[in-house]
């Protein structure tokens, strides 16, 4: 059983053979959590893959609410792609420093604004460093690009079309968030959130899809066997969600490698849903 979608994963190999392909466009996607620290801007401008242009999930984002990183308008979008030196017959290449925990937002991103011409770089960041790839600290600025971004509603969801879904059952529901964090026995690591998860949901952790050894994601069978076991059934309509809407994306983006395509991904996710005032919530095991 191969992928469904081997287009949509670049192993370094192949980006090493293309990067000076015209209609390459290399992207970090790289996103930390508050709690780590990290400012992931200035390691790109340290080090990044040649070529590459920083994707900030932070910055292109709808800066009218205070849920982190929402998605911003088609109009936004359409300006930041272009000024990444994106358009429509780009094959866009994303990868973060962790090897696969940001990059599928970015991928989903362009996605839900019509351009499939995506794939990520398998193994990320880590892998390209321990096969002793170039990288570079300078980036100059692209050529414009003539992205026209084209917005498919049904690849997202809200919070009130999420706790519709609750009576209605039309949508599985699952959560890419760590066990403890699902279970409601581990803190969530934005500040004063209620723990638990949505009622109905299951839990699949991100982290389950790669190899923790190479950052790789795993076969299309052991894929389809983890998706099995979390109690969700591919041929009926999913809904992802986790912390903000960043790893909910990875989850997506292992049901597309296994031909699992009509997948939305609710964005507020937890940093919506788990406010004081927010809808119920329920803890333990899914």
């Amino acid at each position: 059983m191969g992928y469904a979608h081997p287009e949509s994963l670049v192993s370094t190999e192949w980006l090493a053979a293309h990067l000076g392909d015209k209609n390459i466009r290399v992207l970090d996607g790289t996103y930390h959590l508050p709690t780590v620290k990290r400012d992931a801007r200035a390691e790109f401008a340290a080090k990044h893959i040649p070529g590459a242009a920083f994707f900030d999930i932070d910055g292109i984002a709808d800066h009218a609410t205070d849920l982190p990183h929402m998605l911003p308008t088609p109009e936004v979008f359409q300006a930041e792609m272009r000024k990444l030196g994106i358009s429509a017959e780009t094959r866009v290449i994303v990868y973060d420093v962790y090897g696969f925990q940001s990059a599928a937002r970015v991928w989903w991103s362009l996605r839900i604004f019509g351009h499939d011409n995506v794939a990520l770089l398998d193994g990320g960041l880590p892998k390209w460093l321990a096969e002793n790839r170039p990288t570079e600290a300078s980036a100059p600025a692209p050529a414009a690009g003539n992205f026209v971004a084209k917005f498919r509603p049904e690849l997202v969801r809200s919070k009130a079309q999420i706790a519709a879904n609750i009576e209605t059952k039309v949508e599985q529901v699952l959560d890419a968030r760590a066990a403890g964090r699902f279970e409601g026995t581990a803190p969530e690591p934005r500040a004063g959130l209620r723990g638990g998860h949505i009622p109905g949901s299951r839990n699949l952790p991100m982290t389950d899809l790669v190899d923790p050894a190479t950052k790789q994601l795993k076969s299309a069978e052991d894929l389809a066997k983890l998706y099995a076991a979390a109690g969700i059934d591919v041929k009926k309509p999913i809904a992802t969600t986790c912390g903000s809407g960043v790893t909910a994306c990875g989850l997506a983006f292992g049901l597309h490698l296994i031909g699992v395509d009509k997948v939305a991904i609710y964005d507020g996710s937890w940093s919506e849903w788990g406010l004081p005032d927010g809808p119920p919530v329920a803890t333990g095991p899914a």
